[in-house]
Order: C-alpha cells, then structure tokens, then sequence
C-alpha cells in the first residue's frame, strides 16, 4: 500500500527499524544508566534513544498514526484504525552485558491485522521485514529481495524461558527442554531476544516456542507477521489460532516441526492439569 508520501508502510518500517538500530549499534559499549521498570526488569539510555529516533520517523511520515512504544507507551486514539508497535532493543539484558543477540521491532496494524513489520539486527546490518505477503530479507541500505526461506534443517528450537509463565502450571517452557522426543528430535537455544522469530523465518532456526498472552505485543508482532509472510506454521500454544485460547506461541518452519511440537505441549499439559 503505498500513501500521499509515495513511501509505503513496508518502507517506512524498514526506514524506522534500521534507525532504531543505528541507535543501538552506535551506544553500545558505552557506560548507559539503567532505568528499572520492575520485576527485574529494566531499560537503558539505549532503549530510550532508539524508541526516539524510530518515533520520530513514524511521526514524519505518519503523523496521524497511533503509536504504542514499550517505553514511551501509547500515543493516539485508543480505538485507532492505524497502530504502529515498536519495540526498540529486544534483548536488552543481553545488550546490557555486551552480548550482540538483540533486534529492533517495528510493526504496523491495521484494523487488528498486522500489514507491515521490520525486525532489524544492530550488529549485521540485516533487516527483515514484510508487507504482509511477502517476507524479504534486506542486507544493506535499500529494499533487499532475498526472499525468506524457512527451514527446519538446523533443528534448533529457540524456548522463551522468561516468566511469567501465565499456562503454568500445564506448561512451563523449561519442561519442555526435559521432554524425551524434545531431545531427540531438536536442540534447544535460548537467544533471550525475539530476533529469534524472524530467523524461524529466515531458515536459520527450526522453530521458537513461548507462553504469555502476546495481542498487540510490541515483542512479537513483527517477528509472527515475518513467518506467517514466509509461510511457516504459526499457532497458539495448544494449536489455537495465534491470540485466542490459552496464548502463547508456536511458530515452526514447516508442518511436521510444528506437530512434533505441538504433541510435546499436549503432552506436558496433561501431565500438569
């Protein structure tokens, strides 16, 4: 869908993500404050600055946009048509550390559906990105067109093992990395950074599993519109479809990762309940 500025949303939210990253990539190493935000949680100057500068772009090209930050919060009506879901360093433990497993997430949703998303990688210059219906990747500064092809050829399984686990107690996802056929058929990775999901997309991870209730998640929107683009297989927890039932998620390169999986959860969660 292209607009009045001739720049489309899909453009628009690669433009906004590689600002993000720009920001990110040029603060990182330095000495950053630490803003807590709770439950062992807790923002950087990073953060902040990036969520600015992607703010900014969106708010040039877009000023009648809503915008929910994860930092800033929401801006615009509640009800608006039009919401842009940014999330400007995905991994900031991990970046607080100095340890280079973070993404940049921006994402546009229309009337509930997300239309267009970016997830950016600070440190390889990548961006992944959607419009929707396609999922491409971009390495430099233009629209890549290396098409996103999953795969589950890897078998790394990514696990988000951050709590809250809101399924508990029929699902705990450091369960699921004791399962028997978990271990036979996959190897666990923790990246503690949804940069994870666009590389389910990309072929580079066989699939990502988390609990929680993730509508309209700043953390996630982009990264589920990039494997659902790409065509993998992108359920609830249980199998539902994503954002109804129980939560949670299961986005997996093909069908037959996703059922192995799928029976893994089934399974815990009888032997929970």
């Amino acid at each position: 869908m292209t607009l009045t500025n001739g720049e489309s949303d899909a453009r628009l939210a690669v433009t906004a993500a590689r600002a993000g990253a720009a920001v990110v990539r040029d603060l990182y190493g330095g000495r950053l404050a630490r803003h807590e935000k709770g439950a062992g949680d807790f923002a950087t100057e990073a953060d902040l600055a990036a969520e600015r500068a992607i703010l900014d772009v969106l708010h040039t090209a877009r000023p009648d946009d809503a915008v929910t930050g994860e930092e800033s919060g929401p801006r615009g009506a509640a009800g608006a048509r039009r919401r842009w879901l940014v999330d400007p360093l995905c991994g900031t433990l991990n970046y607080a550390v100095r340890t280079r497993l973070v993404g940049v997430n921006v994402a546009l949703r229309v009337d509930g559906e997300t239309t267009a998303a970016a997830t950016a990688d600070p440190f390889t210059g990548e961006v992944f990105w959607t419009d929707g219906t396609r999922a491409r990747l971009s390495t430099g500064d233009g629209d890549g067109e290396e098409k996103l092809m999953p795969s589950a050829a890897s078998a790394l399984v990514d696990v988000n093992l951050d709590p809250p686990f809101p399924n508990a107690p029929a699902f705990r996802a450091p369960s699921l990395l004791a399962d028997p056929d978990f271990i036979e058929w996959f190897r666990p990775r923790v990246v503690s950074s949804t940069l994870a999901v666009a590389w389910v997309a990309a072929g580079r991870r066989a699939a990502y599993v988390t609990d929680g209730h993730l509508a309209d998640s700043v953390h996630f929107a982009a990264g589920i519109a990039l494997c659902r683009a790409a065509g993998c297989t992108v359920t609830g927890l249980y199998g539902e479809p994503v954002h109804t039932g129980r939560g949670g998620l299961i986005a997996a390169a093909d069908p037959g990762t996703h059922t192995a999986l799928l029976a893994m959860v089934r399974r815990q969660a009888q032997k929970g309940t």
